[in-house]
């Protein structure tokens, strides 16, 4: 009996998203008479999809993968639409289930109706002057008439009892037509694994820096204060008219020292994201910067620590470039969330052709970025502009 609920709730809520599907259609096909809005209505069809997904792993308890969002520019998001196999995937899908969503989801809540009303129909139907009609339109107004509810019933139970095949079947339909093809997969992993082992020498890259940082610096200028307590303790007792002199010099060095670690707590995760949080500390940075900036983020609350992070240093990193190489005159920061992503765009109309393996910093970008699943992509242009567009999951 429990495999009849879950396969009649699976095929009730398919009727849901098979109706949600006609509607993407109409969507589908007037984005298609007017390409221009395809990038902006392809989101909202795959998120429609997504829900078919989530119906069938809550079903089946088997996960499918869903593509990765379609965000950030609208150039971008036409690129992605054109050429994305999971965009021509959606498509197939949403005409397969309109289809057959509809008729397995009318079934589904059409039958137990029909098996509700001929107990009805056998019992009362002399209560109804001139008799009442059956749901398989048979018109009940004598008691042999009203008798053959009972077969007709028997009948719809034995077709009840094989909803849950009839729900295999169409979970078995759109698990391949929604599950990304093997090759697809295997690229996919591959990309996970070389993800995974760029974070980890990223990860080691940075604990080399701060440890060389710590020993380099910090120490060797706690060391400093060391020696010169020690010969203030000497002089304290040789000479104390001079100890005043020694003490302030070990003091100032203590001071150095303090301030070489703070640089180094800074460099991990800089106080000014627990202060003022990713918009508030990216507006420090605008405001830091030689070429006039502007900033455009919405209210973003706080979001994970490792996602606000990665987002600062890649705005630090990239507005450092703009000052550094671009010429440019003016620089944009953008920052919004959409689809739990985050989304950071730089923007300067500097004169462009920036290279990555020119030490522009890059490839620090994307291996913080990659660490967190996220991508990072540069439009850098002879003449410019450069773009740099970043997208971090925000893992909610």
């Amino acid at each position: 009996m429990k495999r009849i609920w879950a396969a009649l709730a699976y095929l009730a809520t398919g009727l849901l998203t098979a109706i949600a599907s006609w509607l993407a259609i109409g969507i589908l096909l007037l984005s298609i008479v007017i390409l221009p809005l395809l990038p902006i209505t392809a989101p909202l069809i795959r998120r429609i999809v997504d829900l078919d997904r989530h119906r069938l792993a809550r079903f089946t308890a088997v996960q499918i993968p869903s593509p990765e969002p379609l965000d950030g520019p609208w150039l971008h998001r036409a690129q992605r639409v054109l050429s994305d196999p999971d965009s021509r995937r959606d498509g197939i899908w949403l005409i397969t289930h309109a289809l057959y969503g509809t008729l397995f989801g009318a079934i589904a809540i059409g039958i137990p109706g029909a098996l509700v009303q001929q107990p009805i129909a056998l019992l009362l139907w002399w209560t109804v002057p001139g008799g009442m009609e059956n749901s398989f339109g048979v018109h009940v107004d004598s008691w042999p008439t009203a008798f053959l509810s009972i077969p007709i019933a028997i009948v719809l139970t034995l077709i009840i009892t094989q909803l849950p095949r009839l729900a295999a079947v169409d979970a078995r339909w759109a698990q391949k037509l929604l599950s990304p093809p093997k090759a697809s997969l295997e690229k996919r992993l591959a990309e996970v694994v070389a993800t995974r082992a760029a974070a980890l020498q990223a990860h080691g890259a940075e604990l080399r820096r701060i440890e060389r940082n710590l020993h380099d610096g910090t120490q060797n200028k706690l060391v400093g204060v060391v020696m010169m307590l020690g010969i203030a303790e000497r002089t304290l007792k040789q000479n104390p008219d001079n100890a005043l002199q020694a003490l302030l010099r070990a003091q100032d060095a203590a001071g150095d020292a303090l301030e070489e670690l703070r640089n180094v707590v800074r460099s991990i995760h800089p106080p000014v994201l627990e202060d003022l949080g990713l918009d508030g500390a990216i507006q420090a940075l605008a405001a830091r910067c030689p070429v006039p900036c502007l900033l455009e983020a919405e209210h973003l609350g706080r979001l994970p620590a490792a996602v606000e992070a990665a987002a600062y240093f890649a705005v630090a990193e990239a507005l450092t470039n703009v000052a550094k190489h671009s010429g440019a005159r003016r620089a944009k920061v953008s920052l919004r969330t959409t689809d739990n992503h985050l989304t950071v765009v730089v923007h300067d109309d500097g004169k462009g052709g920036a290279d990555e393996k020119q030490g522009t910093g890059l490839d620090g970008i994307r291996g913080r970025v990659a660490a967190l699943d996220g991508t990072a992509a540069i439009s850098s242009p002879e003449g410019g502009p450069t773009v740099l567009t970043v997208l971090l999951p925000m893992g909610k």
